[in-house]
C-alpha cells in the first residue's frame, strides 16, 4: 500500500517574500497547482491514501476558487482516500469539505479509520498538551491488533510538549505508533520515536518566504514487510534560496559582484533568491545595491539583496582628519550608541558625504 504524508500547504496565502503583486498572484496559483499536480501524480503511482496534516488553507477566509479547486481535485480521484486534519491556520468551518465521499476528517478527540492493513488515527489539538491523551491513544490503538498504526497530529514536538499545540514525545513512546505524521514545521524532518516507530514532518509543498528556504515536497509511505518505509519526494515548482556573501574591507564593489555571480552559477533560473552581504566594507566602497539587483535579477524569477555589512572604520585613521568626514566619524564614535548602531549611522553618513571636501 502507498500513502502520501503532506502538510502546511497554506493554500490562499498572500505570499511573504516581498513579491510584486503580479508575481505574488502567480505564486498563489502555483501553490494551488502544486497541490493538484501532487494528487494527479499520486493517482498515477497507485497511492491509496493521502494524509493532510494541517494548514491545508492559510486562513479562515478562503476564496471560492481555491475551495472549488481543492474540492474538485479530491472528488476527481475517488481511488484515493483523503484524511484531513485541521491545523492552527485552517480553523474554518467544514462547509467547503463536507459531503465529499472520499474525505475523512477529525475533531478534538481521537478518531480512527481503517484502510487495508493500516489504521489512521488523529486528533485536532487545542490548548496545551494533556498527558492523558497518550493513554487514550494507546487504548484506541489496542482495538486494532495486527495493524500498522499511523497517527496524525499538527503541532510542535518536544520532549515535554511545551506551549499551545505542543506535542510531548515522551508520552507517545511505547504506545504502538509505527509512523507519527506531523504538520506545523515547514521543513522536512524525520527522527526515531521509539524502537517501533518514527516521527516525521513532511514540510510544506512550496516555500512562501525566505524563512522557508530549501527543498520542499511530501513523504511517500510504502508498506514493506509489515513496516512503513518513508521517502521524501521533491515537488516544489520553485525553490527559495538565501545566498550569504562574506566580504572584507579590501573588496571593491566589482569584486563583491564577482563573488555574488560565482555563488549563483548553479542556481536554476526559476528560483527565488535572497542575497545577504555580510562582513566589513571600506568606507570608500560605495555599494550600489540597486545597480547590483538590476544587473542580476533578469536571470532569475525573483531576486533581492540585503546589505548587512558594517563599515570598517578605525578611530586612528580619522584622528587628525580635518575634513567633514573626519569630524562626522569622530562625532559618531564618541556617542554611547551600540557598535551596530554606530556602524549603520557611519554607513549612511559616509554615503551622504561622498565627494565632500
Amino acid at each position: 500500500m502507498k500513502l502520501i504524508h503532506c502538510a502546511d500547504l497554506h493554500l490562499g496565502s498572500r505570499m511573504e517574500s516581498g513579491l510584486p503583486p503580479a508575481k505574488a498572484q502567480e505564486r498563489r496559483m502555483e501553490l494551488l497547482h502544486t497541490f493538484v499536480n501532487m494528487v494527479e501524480r499520486a493517482s498515477s503511482e497507485g497511492v491509496e491514501a493521502m494524509l493532510l496534516c494541517g494548514d491545508l488553507f492559510d486562513t479562515e477566509q478562503v476564496s471560492v476558487r481555491t475551495k472549488s479547486v481543492v474540492r474538485n481535485t479530491i472528488e476527481a480521484h475517488p481511488e484515493i482516500m483523503f484524511y484531513y486534519l485541521r491545523g492552527n491556520h485552517d480553523r474554518m468551518e467544514r462547509t467547503s469539505t463536507e459531503r465529499i465521499q472520499n474525505l475523512r476528517t477529525f475533531n478534538d478527540g481521537w478518531t480512527t479509520y481503517e484502510q487495508g492493513d493500516i489504521t489512521i488515527t488523529g486528533m485536532e489539538l487545542s490548548g496545551e498538551w494533556d498527558p492523558t491523551w497518550a493513554d487514550q491513544l494507546q487504548e484506541e490503538l489496542s482495538d486494532y491488533p495486527g495493524k500498522l498504526h499511523v497517527v496524525m497530529l499538527h503541532g510542535m514536538v518536544s520532549e515535554y510538549g511545551q506551549g499551545e499545540e505542543g506535542i510531548a514525545l515522551r508520552d507517545l513512546r511505547g504506545r504502538g505508533i509505527d509512523y507519527l505524521a506531523l504538520g506545523h514545521v515547514h521543513s522536512f524532518r524525520q527522527e526515531k520515536l521509539d524502537e517501533q516507530g518514527i516521527w516525521c514532518y513532511s514540510g510544506c509543498l512550496e516555500g512562501r518566504g525566505f524563512d522557508e528556504c530549501g527543498t520542499k515536497g511530501y513523504v511517500m509511505l510504502e508498506t514493506v514487510a509489515q513496516h512503513l518505509v518513508p521517502t521524501f519526494v521533491l515537488v516544489a515548482k520553485r525553490t527559495l534560496r538565501e545566498v550569504v556573501i562574506e566580504v572584507t574591507e579590501t573588496y571593491t564593489e566589482q569584486e563583491i559582484m564577482a563573488q555574488i555571480q560565482g555563488q549563483l552559477t548553479e542556481i536554476p533560473s526559476q528560483d527565488l533568491i535572497k542575497i545577504v552581504l555580510k562582513g566589513q566594507v571600506s568606507p570608500e566602497c560605495d555599494l550600489d545595491l540597486l545597480w547590483m539587483k538590476r544587473k542580476l535579477e533578469s536571470d532569475y524569477y525573483f531576486l533581492k539583496i540585503k546589505d548587512q555589512t558594517k563599515v570598517a572604520v578605525r578611530a586612528e585613521d580619522y584622528q587628525y582628519d580635518r575634513s567633514l568626514k573626519g569630524e562626522f566619524v569622530r562625532l559618531v564614535q564618541e556617542t554611547d550608541l551600540s557598535e551596530e548602531d554606530q556602524s549603520e549611522i557611519l554607513k549612511l553618513g559616509i554615503q551622504a558625504l561622498k565627494g565632500e571636501a
